[in-house]
Formats: C-alpha cells, structure tokens, sequence
C-alpha cells in the first residue's frame, strides 16, 4: 500500500477539519469532492471571481446529501482579514487555492493580480497562524522557474520571473519562508505544472489550453497555437494534484515548510498535444480534421517546462497515478458532456 492510500485509510478513521480556499474552482472543487469522499469536515472559502457554483453543485450530487452536509460555505474574498480569520478559526488543515491565475490576466492588470494572490496570501498565512492551525499548503506555481533554462526543473534552481504573475507566486515562497523563521508557522509550497481535469473551464479569455482546444475541437472550431507548437509543458492531471495537496498537508513535520514540485516528469509539445486530442476524441467518435492555425509567441511565456520530482516523491510519499494520455483519456467524457 502506498503512501497516500495509508493517509487515505488514517483520514476515514478519524475526520479532521479542513479549509478549502477557492473551494469553487477547478483545483477547489476536486480537493472538496476527495475530501468530502474521506468522510472529513470542510469550509469552503471562494468569492466566486473565478469560480462557479456549478462546481459545487456537481459536487454534491457526487458525494451525496450525507457527506455534503459535513460541508460549511463561506462566500468571501481573501482580501478581506476578517473573513479569513472566520474561515481558519478551529480548522485543522488550510488549503490554500483561491488566486488569480493566467499569466496573460496578469500584465493585462497587474494590480488586482497582486492583491489577490500577495495581499490575499499574506492575510490567509496570517489568519492560519494566528488560529493556530495544523498544517498550511499553498498552490505555488511552475512559473516560479522563469527564464531559468535548466530542465527538469529542480525546486532550488530558478531564474528571474516573467510575468507580474509569477512574481506574486515567488513572493508567496519568500512570505512562507519568513513566517517559519520569524514564527516558526511553516507553510507548504506546491509548484503545480499545467494542471487538467473536470470541473476546468473551457471559456474565458484566460481558459486553459487542454479544455479550450477539446471545446473548439468538439465545436469545429480553430486550434490556436502560440508560436511553432513545439512549446512544451509538463501536464499534469488533477488527481495527481489532489493526492499531492492531501499528502503535504499530512505530512511529517520534517517535510513541511518545503516547496515541491506537482507533476508527473514529462514532456510533451503543444503539437503532440494536439495529435493526442485527435485521438481520444476520435475514440469517442468526434473526429476533428482541421489544421492548426500558428500565432505569435505570446508574452510571459516559458518555452519549455518539464518537473523533477523526486523531492515530492521522497518526502511526501508523491507517486502520480495518471501520465498526460490516461488522464485525458480519464476526463475526455467529462470534457464532452459538459463543454
């Protein structure tokens, strides 16, 4: 048995209360539904910028009238200290997702992104320090590596941002960093890489290229790539995410106050991207025989990024279940059914 199947085992066992920030979006919402599953108690903290209620609407009817009880709402914005000091107070574990995300949303205005996911991230950390409690995951980014040319990407090897947004997601690091030093409150820091899955939204200017290239693909309509297309990432599906958040939380206090990085230690080009979207939702009976239509590189943007993940893997038990193609051939149905 694995690490996380034993975490899993111990939670049934004994239901802690957990915070969900940003419990309406797309990482929230999964963390609701896997938490809700393990029999726990969670508030939900989200002021729906980003998120929708559909979200957790799907939820309940997934877990149930009995588990969805254990679940408190709390619609408010992490900009405001005092409902954030109601939302922590007697809870034992914080997962902290509710932030502005979109690289392109953050040169475009760089103000608000600032003061959701610094302000915002300092009065969360503040508020869970004060209240005392147990353990505090945060959702770091990739985009923290910037122009550091090094693959994989090694947790202690980054360059100089790129965007307003990576900056906010570095001072969220160097916030936690001081915070265990000055307070000895260590908060944990996981550097997600182009996380996937149900629940993502495929519309909007800022929406995530896996569900928007499955909506143009089922709708007919042009895949638009940035650049040549052989522009890389490291994709990383949600569950893989939800595994990692549960297993830092949990984890000794030997391996808190670390950053990590949540991937799976892939690479896989936006035109292999393309291919394999062909594919899956061929086998699903939607064939899309269009041609890519090739932009301009788009500013702020990483050309290659592909995770080590070995620090996650030896100090938190992090062992991914799905590689880019299982999980898509996992989500395509969600993907179609509710595009």
């Amino acid at each position: 048995m694995n690490q996380f199947e034993n975490v899993k085992q111990a939670l049934r066992g004994q239901p802690k209360t957990w915070l969900v920030t940003g419990c309406a979006g797309f990482i929230g919402s999964n963390l609701l539904e896997t938490l809700l599953k393990l029999d726990q108690i969670v508030i939900g903290l989200d002021n729906f910028a980003t998120g929708h209620q559909r979200n957790l609407d799907e939820v309940r009817e997934t877990v149930g009238a009995e588990r969805w009880s254990r679940f408190t709402m709390i619609t408010g914005d992490i900009r405001d200290m005092a409902v954030c000091q109601v939302a922590t107070k007697k809870v034992d574990y914080v997962l902290h997702q509710a932030a502005l995300g979109s690289v392109p949303r953050s040169i475009k205005d760089p103000n608000t992104t600032n003061e959701v996911n610094i302000s915002g991230f300092l009065n969360m950390l503040t508020a869970a320090k004060d209240a005392g409690v147990k353990s505090f995951v945060y959702a770091a980014s990739s985009s923290t590596y910037g122009d550091h040319p090094g693959l994989p990407k090694i947790e202690d090897r980054i360059g100089k941002p790129l965007s307003p947004y990576a900056v906010t997601k570095y001072v969220n690091e160097l916030y936690a960093d001081v915070f265990a030093r000055c307070y000895g409150f260590k908060a944990t820091g996981l550097r997600y890489f182009n996380v996937f899955g149900k629940r993502q939204d495929p519309h909007g200017a800022y929406a995530a290229v896996i569900p928007k290239w499955i909506d143009a693909m089922i709708s007919g309509g042009d895949i638009l790539i940035n650049g040549d297309g052989e522009t890389s990432r490291d994709f990383c599906f949600i569950d893989n995410v939800v595994q990692a958040n549960i297993l830092a939380a949990m984890a000794e206090e030997s391996a808190k106050g670390e950053v990590y990085n949540v991937a799976v230690g892939d690479i896989t080009t936006l035109n292999e991207l393309v291919t394999s979207l062909r594919e899956i939702l061929a086998e699903n009976g939607i064939r899309y025989e269009k041609k890519s239509v090739y932009r301009d590189f788009r500013a702020g943007d990483v050309r290659h990024s592909q995770a080590d993940i070995s620090k996650a893997a030896c100090k938190l038990g992090y062992v991914p279940t799905h590689r880019i193609h299982d999980g898509l051939k996992t989500a395509m149905a969600w993907y179609i059914a509710n595009r």
